[in-house]
């Protein structure tokens, strides 16, 4: 944690610096988008979720619910993830501490990102990042927790 860090800053990079792979492939994100959903089903979540390498989706599940809203903001929020390669949780809480908004004043077009949570790089231990995995649906907060757990148990699984 660096001096200005805020708790929350701290956390967020946290869970990047925690949550990385030993691999992943095509397979894995099926196993992973599957884990997120059966979680989200069972605390009654109406969410999308999404995991994809850039243009190629590799896992989609959208649950009773989710609105046709989920499809831009798991577009914009994955767009954001993979082009800065952290969540954008990470990205919300780093630009705010800063007072700044990337998508205003001609950086990045807001019809094509976002800072909103939900969207978390999946990072490859001696790759780098690979994929991002996105939910949309629930606050961002909740969208980008719903996403850490689902990977922390998936890695969790691996291990065992």
């Amino acid at each position: 944690m660096t001096d200005t860090d805020s708790p929350r800053l701290a956390e967020l990079r946290q869970h990047e610096e925690e949550l990385v792979f030993p691999q992943f492939d095509h397979h894995d994100a099926w196993r992973l988008g599957s884990l997120i959903a059966n979680r989200a089903i069972a605390e009654g979540h109406g969410v999308a979720i999404d995991i994809r390498r850039h243009n190629i989706v590799l896992f989609r599940c959208v649950l009773p619910g989710a609105t046709a809203d989920q499809e831009e903001w798991i577009r914009r929020k994955s767009a954001t993830t993979l082009r800065f390669e952290h969540s954008t949780a990470l990205l919300t809480e780093q630009f705010a501490s800063k007072g700044a908004d990337p998508t205003q004043g001609g950086w990045l077009t807001p019809e094509d990102y976002t800072l909103a949570g939900g969207s978390f790089p999946i990072r490859v231990r001696g790759t780098g990042v690979v994929a991002a995995v996105t939910v949309s649906g629930l606050s961002s907060d909740d969208d980008h927790q719903l996403v850490v757990d689902g990977i922390r148990t998936f890695l969790k699984d691996v291990a065992e």
